[in-house]
């Protein structure tokens, strides 16, 4: 059995196995070693499921009865007040909520818990809209995830009126304040996001008669001058002092060392490197594949030294071992390919604070601006950095000629003189 790889104690194992959950656990337990968890990670997560279990079992909760979110929300209203910690209450209280959230992930799985559906937003016209954007509009799959989050927000501030059959009551005024409403707590890719999720979403609508008027237009505009701002790179010293400072001595910093040092060596998009594959390696002739995304070009680049060393030593003595494709894993189980861009920006950004960098931008882009930058110093033209950093459209590149100060000094002209009476 499952628990006695994990437990020797007869007496916590014969607590394990009692109550309405003691038939769940063994193979929950089963479940998190075959995920590769660590053993004092799994002792950890079935403790704190066993004070579910306690709760359950002094509410009569059947055996065979299947758990429930407002079950799940009553325990927790009620735990506090009779929880025995050493830690603080609150850290306490998270490492439980985890513990559960993670077994009720698995009950999920198995059919034993009991969701609701959320009908305030609508699942039915969302999912319409978002087959529309992938079968009509041929939008990427990572857009599409960007456009669920932001009409999903908006049917739900809807509320009863997202049931298509209303939905031509919207007017313009209720477009305009929602938008203002969200844009006020919003920074500016945030605002930009929703505004054109929203603006496609009413096209769909009119489209599929959901709505009597176009509504696109009623989506305020957002003045920003193209061009209008600088790159904010991480110029060449910056740099190299922070992928000195990863410390490599963890599985996490042998990965995250790597991480950086693609970003910095090819500026290419943080995507890029969350979705590497295993084969996208080219060891024999010393090459790496980086996939198209925003509509982009596919690039294959020389494999530097530099970066081939840390690939074999994240590959070789941190890497998981793990049947998923994707190169680079999160470091602790379940082992899977990183989740989102944003994960590798908090990386990037967790050893800009760490080194002391004082930057606006925390982001993995500042390596991007930064190697284009580097490019255009060496002299390198706008089209050879547009092949590099996978732009279809020479005019993407056209920022990075306000810091072409080479460039700019032959266009400079004099400074006025004092003039002579």
């Amino acid at each position: 059995m499952a628990l006695e790889q994990v437990f020797k104690c007869p007496k916590t194992l014969g607590k394990l196995r009692s109550g309405p959950l003691g038939g769940l656990l063994d193979r929950f337990c089963n479940a998190l070693l075959q995920a590769g968890f660590t053993e004092s990670t799994i002792r950890k997560h079935l403790a704190n499921v066993s004070h579910l279990n306690a709760y359950l079992g002094a509410q009569r909760h059947g055996e065979e009865e299947p758990l429930s979110a407002s079950i799940i929300a009553e325990f927790f209203s009620d735990y506090p007040a009779q929880a025995r910690h050493q830690r603080p209450l609150e850290q306490h209280l998270a490492g439980v909520k985890a513990s559960i959230n993670r077994f009720v992930d698995y009950l999920r799985l198995s059919g034993r818990f009991e969701t609701l559906v959320e009908t305030e937003i609508n699942p039915p016209l969302l999912a319409m809209y978002l087959d529309w954007l992938r079968e009509h509009r041929h939008v990427a799959s990572g857009t599409i995830e960007i456009r669920a989050r932001s009409i999903g927000r908006f049917l739900q501030w809807l509320g009863p009126q997202a049931a298509q059959q209303v939905c031509s009551e919207l007017t313009a005024e209720m477009v305009e304040s929602f938008f203002l409403a969200y844009a006020k707590e919003k920074g500016y890719a945030a605002r930009r996001s929703m505004q054109a999720a929203l603006r496609t979403f009413f096209r769909f609508c009119l489209q599929q008669g959901y709505i009597r008027q176009s509504l696109d237009r009623a989506v305020p505009t957002l003045r920003r001058y193209k061009l209008a701002t600088v790159p904010r790179g991480l110029s060449e010293d910056p740099a190299l002092k922070l992928l000195q400072s990863i410390d490599r001595s963890s599985p996490a910093g042998q990965r995250d060392y790597a991480i950086c040092q693609l970003l910095h060596t090819y500026g290419v998009r943080s995507g890029q490197v969350r979705i590497l594959r295993l084969e996208d390696i080219d060891w024999a002739d010393d090459r790496v594949l980086f996939r198209a995304l925003k509509h982009g070009k596919e690039t294959l680049l020389p494999l530097t030294q530099e970066v081939g060393s840390s690939l074999i030593d994240y590959l070789q003595n941190a890497r998981p071992r793990c049947r998923d494709p994707h190169l680079f894993l999160t470091s602790r189980a379940p082992y899977r390919a990183l989740g989102s861009s944003n994960v590798v920006s908090n990386i990037v950004a967790r050893h800009i604070h760490a080194v002391g960098i004082e930057i606006t931008c925390k982001g993995a882009h500042i390596f991007r601006h930064g190697f284009a930058t580097r490019m255009l110093d060496q002299g390198h033209s706008l089209k050879e950095i547009a092949d590099v950093l996978g732009h279809r459209h020479l005019g993407t590149t056209f920022i990075y000629t306000k810091v072409d100060f080479k460039q700019l000094k032959q266009v400079a002209l004099p400074w006025p003189g004092e003039a002579v009476p």
